[in-house]
C-alpha cells in the first residue's frame, strides 16, 4: 500500500469503519496504479477537498480531480468527478450496464460489490488525462462511441 504523504488524508481514512476503509483503500490503490501505468500524468497530489480524499494531477495539469468517499446517504461508497467535465456522461455511454451512476458526478458502489476493475481503470485514466484530450469530444451521443475518437496517447489502463 502506498504511504500517505498528508497526515490529514490518513486521518480521514483511519476514521472510516474498517470494512469501508478496506474498500476505499483498494480504490485509492487503483487510482495510484492507473497513474503509474499512464505516460505524461506525472506525480499525483493526494489531498482533501470538501473533506474527501482527492487526487490531482497538479504538476502536469493533465487531468480532472478524482475524489473518493463514503456515500452521504445509505451504505456504500463512490468515486466522484467534476460534474461539468462531461466525464460521467461519457462513462454512462461507454459502460451503461457496468456502473451505477449519481447524475453527472459519481460512480456508486455497494459495500460488498465486486469492483469492475478494468472498466474502472479506464474511467480513472480518462479523468486523469481529461485536459490532455480537451480538444477531442468526450461524448459522441447516440450515433457513435466516444472511445473510438479518444487517442490512447500511451496509456495502459
Amino acid at each position: 500500500m502506498k504511504r500517505f504523504a498528508d497526515p490529514a488524508v490518513a486521518a480521514v481514512f483511519e476514521a472510516y469503519p474498517a470494512a469501508l476503509r478496506k474498500r476505499l483503500l483498494a480504490l485509492r490503490e487503483l487510482v495510484f496504479d492507473v497513474v503509474a501505468r499512464s505516460d505524461g500524468v506525472g506525480p499525483l497530489t493526494e489531498t482533501l477537498k470538501w473533506g474527501q480524499p482527492s487526487y490531482l494531477t497538479q504538476a502536469t495539469r493533465s487531468g480532472s480531480t478524482v475524489r473518493i468517499d463514503r456515500r452521504k446517504k445509505g451504505d456504500g461508497y463512490a468515486i466522484y468527478f467534476h460534474c461539468q467535465s462531461g466525464l460521467v456522461p461519457t462513462f454512462r455511454e461507454l459502460y451503461p450496464d457496468t456502473f451505477r451512476f449519481d447524475g453527472k458526478r459519481a460512480l456508486l458502489f455497494a459495500p460488498g460489490e465486486r469492483l469492475p476493475v478494468r472498466a474502472l481503470r479506464h474511467c480513472i485514466g480518462l479523468a486523469l488525462t481529461h485536459h490532455r484530450r480537451a480538444k477531442y469530444p468526450l461524448s459522441a451521443g447516440r450515433s457513435g462511441c466516444a472511445a473510438s475518437r479518444i487517442p490512447s496517447g500511451g496509456f495502459r489502463w
